[in-house]
């Protein structure tokens, strides 16, 4: 069958059989474009730049006279600087607005995190006044709203807990902290300087799905010591310890504790619930949680929940931030635990920033530089954990209360920064009758919205060999430990990048009747086999580590159909056609495999036909075909259609001049 017969038509009406194949050589021989030879430095020149710089961060300096370059350099190292000279009045209004407004969550935010991380409260409002000020400067969001988070205070509490106890060594445990934190912080800054940022993407967004609903749970179940007022509980992670723990200690159940833990969980989640529905209403559950706080105080204040039972967060210090240069340790017994808790809480923290940072970013349409949010972040951890601050990053639920707040610059983070600094100074005696069991109902609402089931079951419809992914991490973390769950979800993750590198998808094609179209025979009811011809599609770079696979397999095609024709008949093999377009690169190993293919071809009286070999690859075969076997004009084309459609007409006009 002649897939372009009014093409070949044109062609016979009009050449001889001897001419035609002549005139087909020729054309293709100036159809198939060789790219120009490049040196060795500019090639890996070119392939690092892509690789590092995609968004050339240079550009923006070429053509500038000194003193511009100077003033540009500054601003891309300091973006306040950018922006600050334009800053106006009416600016600063809407800022303050939104500072004030993330600071009420913040402060009843920072308390509950940093016990959640078995830190003392103070630290949490320590972590949520200096790292502001030091994103403020150097970062390029301007929804972001900087402080600690649920998952990395959960992750560092558990990991650090393995060594030290929060309660009966809590000054090496706030020492193991502080250096955890410089290590993140370290790790963060260099990912960025370094342009390695990518290393964060080996997190999928099913891994991340089923690793926040896992941690969300994990953190709930913590809260239960909390909410039912239990004194005696595990320190494990796991669901069925917790669960053991909850139920093997009933006789420290207090009513009074579940309660108020009850009436203020339901408070914050029809706040939560209000806010969802009416969006316009953010300042509800904006604010619930200092007005639960405020309320339960002085609730226990006033009737002395102490005697009953209800226990408080008792006497906190006042005072700024104090130095913790000196507790920060870079040698002993718990460096490897110190520098493993900083790499794993230091990606979880620059994931969840990044990830918010450009989720506001496109809904105001405009840029975040991801390796700049990486310095900013990990310079920020690093004065943060000099300050007596544990690991930040850009939270979800402050950042989304500083956007609806109408949030214009990164001043908001500096007015919350100057109201946390209030309250250390003068309003921490008011914290001494906080009962715990707020803290918990806050963290419980905090969490819940990471559990994301709409995604969960996208993914599911979508790959499901990403919702196994999913899966693993959410039943890692719940049945092992949080970092553990993590580690197995990225492991399956890899697992499936090296199965796709190894075992790289091949296609047959046919042709779309009436067109010079070709697409997958098992997509396409009615895509057709051309008689005499086996067309393969790969479509992945041919490298060492799956020629071999490559091999067998289009070997194995080849049989198959062979063996087809023989059964129904029909003309023998005369093509092999290989489209190529699909790889990006070919190394040694991938030109062997066609140069086998070709020997192969040769002795089953077939030819082997390549289509549309990219760039990289044509010049690597260029370098390779010493005998000009492969890259023969006759048997090299831009696209299938063209092949075959040449190739027919060549059969056919063989046959002509035979008769």
């Amino acid at each position: 069958m002649d897939p372009n017969p009014s093409h070949n038509t044109t062609k016979t009406t009009t050449l001889g059989p001897q001419s035609l194949c002549m005139e087909i050589t020729a054309m293709e021989a100036h159809r198939v474009v060789v790219p120009p030879a490049r040196t060795m430095a500019q090639k890996l020149g070119s392939r690092l730049k892509e690789t590092f710089f995609p968004d050339d961060p240079l550009r923006q300096f070429k053509g500038q006279p000194a003193r511009r370059r100077r003033i540009l350099a500054a601003q891309y190292v300091f973006p306040i600087l950018q922006w600050g000279p334009n800053y106006s009045l009416k600016l600063f209004k809407s800022d303050v607005i939104s500072g004030l407004t993330i600071a009420s969550l913040a402060i009843p935010q920072g308390i509950s995190y940093a016990k959640l991380a078995n830190l003392p409260p103070i630290v949490g409002l320590y972590s949520s006044f200096v790292p502001p000020l030091v994103y403020a400067v150097l970062g390029s969001s301007r929804d972001l709203a900087v402080g600690p988070v649920s998952i990395a205070s959960l992750i560092m509490g558990s990991m650090l807990r393995q060594e030290a106890s929060p309660t009966k060594d809590a000054l090496l445990f706030l020492q193991l902290a502080l250096s955890s934190t410089f290590f993140a912080g370290l790790f963060q800054a260099s990912l960025g300087l370094l342009r390695l940022g990518f290393i964060i993407d080996f997190l999928s967004k099913a891994t991340l799905i089923g690793f926040m609903a896992g941690a969300a749970i994990i953190v709930s179940l913590q809260q239960l010591k909390s909410l039912l007022g239990i004194t005696h509980f595990t320190k494990q992670m796991g669901l069925v310890p917790v669960l053991s723990s909850v139920f093997h200690h009933i006789n420290e159940w207090s009513w009074q504790t579940i309660l108020m833990g009850v009436c203020f969980l339901v408070l914050l989640l029809v706040a939560r619930h209000v806010s969802m529905r009416r969006p316009k209403l953010f300042w509800v559950s904006a604010g619930a949680p200092l007005m639960s706080v405020i309320l339960s105080t002085l609730l226990v204040f006033a009737f002395k929940g102490q005697r009953h039972g209800i226990s408080v967060i008792g006497k906190l210090p006042e005072g700024l931030n104090p130095p913790s240069w000196n507790m920060l340790q870079f040698h002993g017994s718990h460096l490897g635990l110190v520098i493993k808790t900083g790499l794993v809480t230091g990606i979880i923290s620059l994931t969840e920033g990044i990830a918010v940072g450009r989720t506001f970013a496109a809904l105001k349409n405009y840029q975040v530089d991801g390796n700049k949010e990486m310095i900013a972040i990990g310079l920020m951890n690093i004065v943060g954990s000099s300050t007596s601050c544990y690991v930040t990053t850009g939270a979800f639920s402050r950042s989304a209360v500083n956007h609806n707040a109408g949030s214009k610059t990164a001043v908001s983070n500096i007015v919350m920064s100057v109201t946390v600094m209030v309250t250390l100074l003068f309003l921490m005696p008011l914290f001494q009758y906080t009962p715990n069991v707020v803290l918990g109902a806050i963290i419980v609402t905090a969490v819940i919205g990471l559990i994301d089931i709409p995604a969960a079951y996208s993914v599911w419809k979508i790959d499901k060999f990403d919702f196994v992914v999913m899966l693993c991490a959410f039943l890692g973390v719940i049945f092992i430990s949080v970092q553990d769950g993590l580690a197995f979800a990225v492991g399956i993750s890899l697992f499936k990048i090296l199965l796709q590198i190894t075992r790289p998808k091949t296609v047959i094609l046919g042709n779309i009747p009436g067109t010079d179209i070709y697409r997958n025979l098992h997509h396409y009811e009615e895509a057709m086999r051309v008689p005499g011809f086996l067309i393969l599609s790969v479509e992945a770079p041919i490298n060492f580590a799956n020629s071999t696979y490559l091999n067998e397999r289009i070997l194995r095609w080849i049989e198959d159909h062979e063996t087809e024709e023989d059964e129904k008949q029909q003309s023998t093999l005369r093509f092999v056609v290989l489209d190529l377009s699909a790889v990006s690169a070919i190394d040694t190993s991938g030109v062997s495999l066609l140069k086998d293919l070709r020997k192969a071809m040769d002795k089953k009286g077939a030819e082997l036909v390549l289509v549309n070999p990219l760039g990289e690859v044509m010049e690597k075969l260029q370098r390779a075909d010493e005998g000009q076997d492969l890259l023969r004009p006759d048997n090299l084309y831009l696209t299938v259609g063209e092949a075959v459609a040449f190739l027919s007409s060549s059969i056919k006009a063989q046959s002509t001049s035979h008769v």
